[in-house]
């Protein structure tokens, strides 16, 4: 197979030496996905920029990890499965929640299952969901916003469990307490 790079601040194109300077200083490390998305400074850039605006959603934080890290693991993804674990430990996501979510088993909270099986269902069907689907997650109080907010996180999830797929994106340090394999689920 091909073998990428993870590029520095030095290595990078000159167009994701910003990006990897912003990363460094936000995160005090420049994370081994920004650094192998560095080669294609579009893709850096659209990541970045995708991930700012899914922040600026409606969902709460743990809402958008429920989504991302659902899509993780039915991407099989091991790199982004590991770093969102530890974001969501960082930002107060209950534990049971991401347990749940790392097994691929049901979360407690019925409104936050609901919103779990909706990630899935866009996912697992290609956003080809049924009428089901939504009048599960509108059951709970959820809304036509939720369910298109939904595919922003799903996106955004695409950019990087593919890149890490193609890469092989080497796990970071900080990641390393939380590593994930799809054998620890039910992918």
């Amino acid at each position: 197979m091909t073998e990428f790079n993870l590029h520095t601040e030095e290595t990078a194109p000159i167009k994701s030496k910003p990006l990897l300077a912003g990363a460094k200083k936000t995160y005090g490390f420049i994370p081994n996905l920004y650094a192998g998305q560095a080669e294609a400074p579009a893709l850096l850039e659209g990541y970045l920029s995708l991930a700012e605006t899914f922040n600026k959603t409606a969902l709460s934080e743990t809402e958008r990890q429920i989504i991302m890290i659902a899509n993780n693991r039915l991407n099989g993804c091991t790199y982004c499965v590991a770093a969102h674990t530890t974001i969501a430990r960082g930002a107060g996501v209950p534990k049971d929640v991401l347990e749940a979510l790392r097994n691929g088993t049901k979360i407690a909270d019925p409104k936050l299952e609901a919103l779990h099986q909706f990630a899935v269902r866009i996912n697992e069907s290609r956003g080809w969901v049924e009428q089901s689907d939504l009048d599960a997650l509108f059951a709970v109080g959820y809304n036509k916003q939720t369910a298109l907010e939904v595919i922003v996180g799903t996106a955004l999830k695409v950019m990087s469990t593919y890149t890490n797929h193609l890469i092989d994106t080497p796990l970071d340090d900080v990641f390393k307490s939380d590593a994930w394999s799809a054998t620890d689920s039910k992918v």
